[in-house]
């Protein structure tokens, strides 16, 4: 009986502090957007150099972390004709790389824990990888061939005049009535400046994170890992297919493949999934973060079409070139646990890699091509 209720408690207490990590994450991504929304816009609508394009999309991306909202609008960007669909592409491809600093930053929250942030990193940076390797393959392919746009323009024109369809956002709906509390008593308390209340609200969604990770790895360790170890043996260890199908189909549910790596990360952290087994999942969110763009964009012009079916096609192009080969989809995996392994012994290197990589880089080199243009 007292087994029972223990058991009970460890799982209330799980989706609590499970609860209070999302909130975290929206409460983080709600603080970025503060920060750079506006600042993203002028970025993405002032180029027509591709490389430069590719590091905006990186930095927009990175900044108001979330790869739907940039590719969003550079839809409507496309639509409404201020940028071509050929610019479009390279920050498309950007976004890619930005939208994986949301795990990224999740695995940050095990930084105290050397074991547990060294297998958390390499869990979040499997993302990273994949998707700057499939960038390195398929950006000199684009600028050669155009087979992005070309193929882009070709679904489209099948697509056209079918209708949109909107989707809610399970996740956004759960808390919603969290993030506006918070956000609502921290208003009404502090009277302080947008930014500065960006700023508050950053440090305490950064607060929650890191409580609601230590607690989550805690109670799943306990309570989770012998039958978790039985599930993944029958599903997730032995189907790849079958988990790039989960991680497509929950990534299209909640309307972001930065809530399904997120949750992938704790996983890995607490030894319960291994980055061979989450990375399928990760491709399966590549491929279901693009599918609601593309339902939602069906009412727009032919270019907004086009810009939403090359998201698509980039992701599962990427997944066909790299994962059915055992030696290619083994570079990232390797490099993701070397990148881990250093991090892990001089844990100030995991902060030079995130801010470097996703806004250092390329705020540098957007200012050097503006500077030199």
């Amino acid at each position: 009986m007292l087994k029972a209720i223990s058991r009970i408690f460890k799982i209330i207490s799980m989706l609590f502090f499970l609860y209070l990590f999302l909130v975290s994450i929206s409460l983080m991504s709600h603080a970025f957007k503060g920060f750079g929304h506006g600042f993203a816009e002028r970025l993405i609508t002032t180029t027509s150099n591709p490389f430069v394009g590719l590091f905006i999309g990186i930095l927009a991306t990175s900044i108001i972390q979330s790869s739907s909202t940039t590719t969003s609008m550079v839809v409507a960007f496309v639509a409404a004709g201020t940028l071509s669909v050929r610019n479009a592409i390279p920050i498309v491809m950007g976004a890619n790389i930005g939208t994986t600093v949301t795990n990224t930053l999740v695995a940050l929250g095990h930084i105290t824990r050397k074991e547990e942030f060294k297998r958390a990193f390499s869990g979040s940076t499997i993302h990273d990888l994949f998707n700057l390797f499939t960038v390195a393959i398929l950006f000199p392919i684009e600028m050669m061939t155009r087979y992005l746009e070309r193929t882009g323009t070709f679904l489209s024109s099948l697509f056209l005049d079918m209708g949109g369809v909107r989707f809610t956002n399970p996740i956004k709906i759960v808390v919603k009535p969290a993030v506006d509390l918070i956000y609502g008593v921290l208003r009404r308390s502090i009277f302080v400046s947008e930014g500065l209340l960006n700023t508050i609200i950053l440090a305490v969604s950064v607060a929650l994170l890191f409580i609601s990770l230590y607690k989550i790895v805690q109670i799943m360790r306990m309570l989770v890992i012998k039958r978790a170890d039985i599930v993944f043996d029958k599903v997730i260890r032995k189907n790849a297919l079958l988990s790039m199908i989960m991680g497509m189909l929950f990534t299209a549910i909640v309307q972001s493949s930065s809530i399904t790596t997120s949750i992938l990360v704790p996983l890995v952290a607490a030894g319960v999934l291994e980055i061979e087994h989450s990375f399928p999942i990760v491709l399966g969110a590549n491929v279901g973060t693009t599918v609601t763009a593309i339902l939602a964009s069906l009412t727009g012009n032919i270019a907004g079409i086009t810009v939403a079916f090359v998201h698509l096609i980039f992701n599962v192009t990427g997944i066909l070139i790299i994962y059915p080969f055992k030696q290619l989809r083994a570079i990232p995996l390797k490099v993701a646990r070397f990148i881990a392994e250093i991090c892990a012994k001089r844990r100030i290197l995991a902060f030079v890699y995130v801010i470097g990589l996703f806004y250092m880089l390329p705020l540098i080199l957007i200012f050097l091509s503006k500077y030199f243009r």
